[in-house]
């Protein structure tokens, strides 16, 4: 049996026999982990509309075919391969049989990997071949989805952490012959925690030229260059990581949004189209219903 047979077998398996014949989707999530995000879903046609993350996207499928959009290119994953989607890179979501696909994800923020590689890269790495074979990828992802209905413990996540990161580099030796200033990185990690502790409100660019020291556009660059996409898109982000929270413990729509910083309820509902593929009602429906 290969590497990849053997990593990847008890979780074909199991996925087989437990979505062998679903008659509705789902969404399984992890409890919430700062910085990361685990879940496991079920899609039996249509899962998402195009949409971008501001986080690295990194699973692999369980059973059937995931298909999606990417780069202008279609993409099938299959049983046992490693989908790698850069931050803010569009795409889509359907399954490729009638039969659904069955997958896990996990979702991390660029500023890990960035932490995580240190002096080794200048530049998030880019992994071009978006679903592939990757064993040593695989083995680093496990770990975070051997207990999904537990919490990761501090070293614990670390280790998961760097494994995913380490992994990363390999597959894009580029990163690490580019080079970023401490200077600029000192500025992103104050732009980025403001943004963190200030979402539900308007934030300036002015503010953020006044705490980094940087002028607006040599800070949006180095902010995509370190964290893969802008300072708005981030701070949007962020409402909306604050908004599912809110949902999930039983928060209408309108509450949601304006709790988040969102203007209106519809606001929030294009945001999180544009973020998720799919209107916030139906995320909140399909949650937690495996």
């Amino acid at each position: 049996m290969s590497v990849m047979n053997a990593v990847i077998g008890a979780d074909v398996q199991a996925g087989l026999e437990r979505s062998c014949t679903p008659s509705h989707d789902w969404i399984r999530l992890a409890p919430p982990e700062p910085g990361l995000e685990r879940m496991e879903a079920f899609f039996g046609g249509h899962a998402f509309d195009p949409h971008r993350h501001d986080t690295y996207a990194i699973g692999y499928t369980l059973n059937g075919v995931q298909s999606f959009d990417y780069r202008g290119v279609k993409v099938d994953s299959t049983a046992g391969k490693v989908i790698v989607i850069h931050p803010d890179e569009v795409h889509n979501g359907h399954s490729g049989l009638e039969t659904g696909f069955r997958y896990r994800m996990l979702y991390i923020e660029p500023f890990m990997i960035r932490d995580a590689l240190g002096e080794r890269a200048g530049s998030l790495p880019f992994v071009r071949d978006v679903a592939a074979d990757d064993p040593r990828l695989l083995v680093a992802l496990r770990p975070a989805f051997a207990a999904l209905d537990n919490g990761l413990e501090g070293l614990e996540m670390d280790q998961i952490v760097v494994a995913i990161a380490d992994a990363l580099l390999a597959r894009d030796p580029t990163a690490g012959k580019r080079s970023s200033s401490a200077i600029s990185s000192i500025a992103v990690e104050r732009a980025r925690q403001f943004l963190n502790e200030n979402f539900g409100r308007t934030v300036a660019s002015g503010q953020l030229e006044e705490i980094t020291g940087l002028d607006r556009y040599a800070l949006a660059r180095h902010f995509r260059q370190q964290l893969g996409t802008s300072p708005y898109r981030y701070l949007t982000m962020r409402r909306l990581d604050h908004a599912k929270r809110v949902m999930r413990q039983g928060a209408a729509l309108a509450e949601a949004a304006l709790s988040s910083g969102f203007a209106d309820q519809s606001h929030m509902t294009r945001q999180f189209k544009q973020a998720y593929g799919m209107p916030p009602g139906r995320w909140r429906t399909i949650n937690l219903q495996e």
